[in-house]
């Protein structure tokens, strides 16, 4: 406005801010704030490849790159940037009571596993066995086949059993696979107890529950599968990245490899590790 009427009325610059009334300081300030073109661009390109990130772990992929900004700012860019998730509330359901879950308190002491089914382009389904510790969010495996029948996945155990050693317990559900005899003649060989959840109530079992949540958003949702072997291919990486590279809330947001160093080791390691020796 100011400019208009000094270019317009050919008054001075103090004649036309005494006019509209603003200080001169005003009319004359510049913006001391930093250019953020270079934090927008690496922001919109961590969302582009973390699609189901919110911006609290973006906020945590910037710090580990050595980004100085706290979360307000990157809230704030994330907003502007149209970069936030729309997510579907559910409708509010009665309150239930739960059953009293035992926490563990250490690594390989409570496993959980579950199945997940998808499909094909062809429209071909497929089903995923999944498997966490509780304790530390780490995901020694998820086997990907047609059909998974309980001799199988006793032997996807076994595999387990040379690489990362076997829980103490195992939380399942009722489905054919878990209460089948080979896993149950599996448990009683290698000392491992199925605790089964009762009927109807996935909550007893809910570290693979939110698992699951993460698996179908980050990777069923977000890829398109060939075959069978290139759902195995995209699947073994999404957990590769899900134990080495993604912060993890209920661990301080460290990754569940870092998680595991940082309790056998009391020295403080990097967050982000060099690969996967599994």
């Amino acid at each position: 406005m100011v400019d208009f009427l000094t270019t317009g009325l050919q008054v001075s610059e103090r004649r036309a801010c005494h006019l509209i009334r603003i200080a001169r300081s005003t009319q004359r300030y510049q913006s001391q704030a930093r250019d953020d073109t270079a934090l927008r661009i690496r922001l919109k390109d961590l969302a582009a490849s973390r699609v189901r990130y919110g911006y609290r772990r973006l906020h945590v992929l910037l710090l580990r790159e050595g980004w100085a900004v706290n979360h307000k700012k990157v809230y704030r860019l994330y907003r502007e940037m149209g970069l936030s998730l729309r997510l579907k509330r559910s409708k509010k359901r009665p309150s239930q009571v739960r059953g009293l879950v035992p926490v563990a308190r250490r690594p390989n002491e409570r496993w959980s596993m579950d199945f997940v089914s998808d499909s094909l382009h062809d429209g071909r389904r497929f089903r995923a066995l999944t498997i966490v510790d509780n304790f530390t969010r780490v995901s020694p495996a998820i086997e990907v086949g047609v059909s998974i029948t309980g001799k199988r996945v006793a032997m996807v155990l076994d595999r387990l059993k040379t690489l990362h050693g076997l829980p103490t317990m195992i939380t399942v559900d009722h489905g054919p696979e878990f209460t089948s005899r080979a896993l149950d003649e599996w448990a009683y060989r290698n000392g491992v107890k199925l605790d089964f959840t009762r009927p109807g109530r996935p909550t007893d079992n809910a570290y693979i529950e939110s698992f699951n949540g993460k698996f179908r958003l980050e990777c069923l949702n977000q890829n398109w599968f060939a075959s069978l072997q290139d759902a195995q291919s995209k699947i073994e990486a999404w957990r590769r990245d899900y134990n080495w590279e993604r912060p993890h809330s209920s661990l301080g947001n460290q990754t569940p490899r870092a998680f595991v160093q940082s309790w056998e080791s009391p020295e403080p390691i990097p967050l982000i590790a060099v690969g996967l020796k599994s």
